[in-house]
């Protein structure tokens, strides 16, 4: 199976947690302030992990934790000036809730990224530059990734990332 879907889209099947983590840390090093990274996927499905390796490659030194209870978690990263805001929408019925909790407020800050799980929730307030990765539960190991990148810096974020993780 290619990876590649087409020029803004991309695929790949996880065979573990560990897979997971790196693809994620990979993504994560390539990441500007500003970028926004939207995870759609149901329990279990890898979101966290994902959003863990992301967190390692953009530079946060602690173990990111699911934010399902708090909604939005802040991280520091390398430069004293560098955040990172990782939300749990899973909690949140729906716009107006995400509104209430200043999500609008944390997407497309200048030296922060934001790693929203459960985006789907808050669709509409997604900026429209944003990479979108859904994950599917396959079995106890293994998920499918599938990435759609929406405007020109994600797309660029998209094909930089297809050549660090795949070399194409």
């Amino acid at each position: 199976m290619t990876p590649i879907l087409s020029e803004n889209a991309l695929e790949f099947v996880s065979h573990s947690a560990v897979q997971t983590r790196r693809l994620g840390a990979r993504l994560g090093a390539l990441l500007q302030g500003g970028d926004l990274i939207c995870l759609e996927g149901v329990l279990g499905s890898g979101k966290t992990c994902l959003a863990q390796g992301i967190g390692r490659g953009w530079g946060v030194m602690q173990t990111l934790v699911s934010p399902s209870y708090v909604l939005v978690r802040e991280y520091a990263g390398l430069s004293d000036d560098a955040t990172l805001y990782h939300v749990d929408l899973y909690r949140v019925s729906g716009v107006g809730e995400a509104i209430d909790i200043g999500l609008d407020e944390l997407l497309g800050v200048e030296n922060a990224v934001a790693v929203v799980e459960w985006a789907d929730r808050a669709r509409t307030l997604m900026p429209p530059d944003h990479l979108w990765i859904r994950l599917e539960y396959i079995d106890s190991t293994r998920r499918m990734l599938f990435f759609k990148a929406e405007g020109d810096r994600h797309l660029d974020l998209l094909l930089e990332f297809r050549r660090a993780a795949f070399g194409v």
